[in-house]
């Protein structure tokens, strides 16, 4: 092995569904610290996203579930909150499969229960530590890497 990534995995993107700016600049800064090559969407509240990712909404070109490689998600959103989202993409066959990771502040029992019976992937809480974030992300394989190679 290589240590080659498949390049047509860095045609996807990531999407991050965040409301809050500074968890974004984190989450942001953890992506360009770990050398991730996907293209990083942001979607600021629950509506959003599923907006960009079924292709709803003004101004939409189209659906982004076949270019999206995993989903971001907070759990405390506006509009609507992510264990309603992730319900939704767990039920729709289009993205029924599709990586999605909860990334929240919220330490209660019910919403790490409820958001793995819904079908997350995995489940953090917010602050993350830089360890913390890539090791989710590899377990889950989310993301293209640059690996520098031997010269």
């Amino acid at each position: 092995m290589t240590g080659k990534r498949d390049s047509s995995l860095c045609e996807k993107l990531l999407l991050l569904v965040e409301d809050n700016p500074d968890d974004e600049k984190q989450f942001v800064r953890e992506f360009r610290k770990s050398r991730i090559l996907n293209e990083v969407l942001v979607a600021r509240d629950g509506a959003e996203a599923l907006d960009l990712i079924f292709g709803a909404g003004p101004d939409r070109d189209g659906a982004l579930y076949e270019r999206t490689q995993a989903v971001l998600l907070d759990l405390k959103l506006p509009k609507i909150d992510g264990l309603e989202v992730l319900r939704r993409l767990r039920d729709d066959d289009r993205t029924k499969h599709l990586p999605i990771v909860v990334f929240t502040s919220s330490n209660e029992q019910e919403d790490i229960v409820k958001s793995y019976e819904l079908g997350a992937d995995g489940y953090i809480r917010k602050p993350v530590e830089s360890d913390q974030f890539m090791e989710a992300l590899r377990i889950a394989g989310l993301f293209c890497v640059l690996v520098k190679e031997a010269s």
